[in-house]
């Protein structure tokens, strides 16, 4: 039986799926980017919990990541686009249809980054934390 945690990591990139971009989970990056950007979700870190008894329950601020990337001689409007959809997807369901308490994104730090013989990419880190509660931190 999956926990709430990977429970909630695939409820996320299951919306990140529809989306134009392709969405992928834990991959590395691949030797193309689609023409309409990639999205890779990473686990990130769950962080210490916070504790409280009776009943017994840990409550986190996981911290995820989604890694956008563009590519193409329009790749500040489309890196510009893909954000906006992300954020979009995050904001129309704030609970992940009540899996978790609460999910919000932050700020990327886009960088653009030269591809010998190919346009540059343009990407960045979208860090994404997900606040949710589990009677035990293995389960």
């Amino acid at each position: 039986m999956p926990t709430p945690r990977e429970i909630i990591l695939a409820a996320l990139h299951a919306r990140l799926l529809a989306l134009p971009a392709t969405a992928l989970r834990g991959e590395v990056l691949p030797e193309r980017v689609p023409a309409g950007g990639l999205l890779i979700l990473r686990d990130g870190e769950p962080g210490e919990p916070e504790v409280t008894l009776s009943p017994l329950r840990y409550h986190y601020q996981h911290r995820a990541e989604i890694e956008a990337v563009v590519q193409g001689a329009t790749r500040d409007a489309a890196f510009d686009t893909l954000c906006a959809h992300v954020g979009a997807v995050i904001a129309a369901d704030r609970t992940l249809g009540g899996l978790c308490d609460w999910i919000e994104a932050m700020a990327p730090r886009p960088v653009d980054l030269p591809v010998a013989g190919a346009a540059s990419l343009k990407a960045a880190v979208i860090p994404v934390v997900l606040h949710y509660s589990t009677a035990d931190p293995l389960a």
